[in-house]
């Protein structure tokens, strides 16, 4: 499994990435703290070493206080600081009113310096802007993030659900390493912006790489998730005619699987590791064996042919997607 260079930073991480969100935030009520350290423990040992999360990434647990996805992160890797690459995200806050954004040089301070004391670190490794916030120039938070690095706070920098332009203006002041974007085979709205992260050296962490798990094969039409924590509940692709849309698509994968001798879910993420060596999925899970399922995904290989056949099929495939933007 050879790893991947994570845009011109030069940082080398394994194929897939851990996307951490789950254990705390909107997948259900949040993971018992002992239990969700030790199976990131598990995941390090199982080979990955990019972890994702993010200061907004919190959740209520039975006993009435916040779980802080930050702090599972920072308090399961300590031993290992130096072999992992941590990333975490600042400019959203969530209030009872719904969403704020907010990526003020202020704020941006503010932020890192309460990462870093949740994560237990003195630097981190990759500090993603979270949503583009309309009052804040792409300038203003380029120049920022730039100040952090020169400081050692942070050692590069990303921005999330970014456009080409904003990612043009904000490169040209202070390098992108990468961009986390929603990427997966029923999510490709953002491939006509492969040619830019070509040019500018710019990897893509792709987030939902599974369509929240609908690509996995683990679900169907009865599945059910807890109304009001577990997001899928209210996601298009869950529904009865979401299924439906995704039959032929679903039954492919399925069948290609078994040619290949792998999943569903790894066929997905192999779609797309095998397409640009510059993007790294980020799928996540709160289950070992799928943990080590996403993981193998690394090493399952994709003819340019094949490739070719499922985005033809893709393109055939009409499927409401939560959060897709056309």
């Amino acid at each position: 499994m050879e790893k991947r260079r994570l845009g011109k930073s030069g940082f080398m991480v394994n194929p897939v990435g851990l996307g951490c969100m789950g254990f705390s935030h909107a997948y259900g009520e949040p993971t018992e703290k002992t239990a969700a350290i030790e199976m990131l423990k598990k995941a390090y040992d199982m080979g990955y070493n990019f972890f994702d999360t993010a200061e907004c990434y919190t959740g209520i647990n039975a006993d009435g206080s916040t779980s802080y996805n930050e702090e599972l992160v920072g308090e399961a890797l300590p031993s290992v600081r130096d072999k992992v690459f941590i990333a975490t995200k600042m400019g959203i806050t969530f209030t009872d009113n719904g969403s704020v954004l907010d990526s003020s040089p202020e704020k941006i301070r503010q932020s890192v310096e309460g990462s870093l004391k949740r994560l237990g670190t003195d630097y981190i490794d990759l500090y993603y802007q979270h949503r583009i916030d309309p009052k804040v120039e792409p300038e203003v938070v380029a120049e920022t993030m730039g100040q952090l690095i020169k400081e050692g706070k942070i050692r590069s920098w990303g921005i999330s659900e970014t456009g080409e332009d904003y990612l043009r203006r904000a490169n040209a002041v202070c390098p992108v390493t990468a961009i986390q974007n929603r990427y997966s085979m029923i999510a490709r709205e953002y491939e006509p912006l492969f040619p830019v992260l070509e040019e500018l050296d710019i990897a893509l962490v792709a987030f939902s790489p599974l369509g929240n798990g609908f690509l996995s094969g683990a679900y169907n039409a009865d599945s059910k998730f807890a109304e009001g924590v577990d997001f899928r509940s209210r996601m298009p692709q869950y529904t009865k005619e979401g299924f439906e849309a995704g039959k032929v698509l679903l039954d492919y994968l399925a069948e290609l699987g078994k040619e290949k001798n792998c999943t569903p879910g790894q066929l997905s993420l192999a779609w797309m590791l095998c397409k640009k060596p510059w993007i790294v999925p980020i799928p996540g899970s709160r289950k070992e064996h799928r943990l080590q399922e996403n993981f193998g995904a690394g090493d399952v290989v994709l003819t340019a042919e094949e490739i070719a056949k499922i985005d033809k099929l893709l393109d055939e495939t009409d499927l409401p997607v939560y959060g897709q933007r056309k």
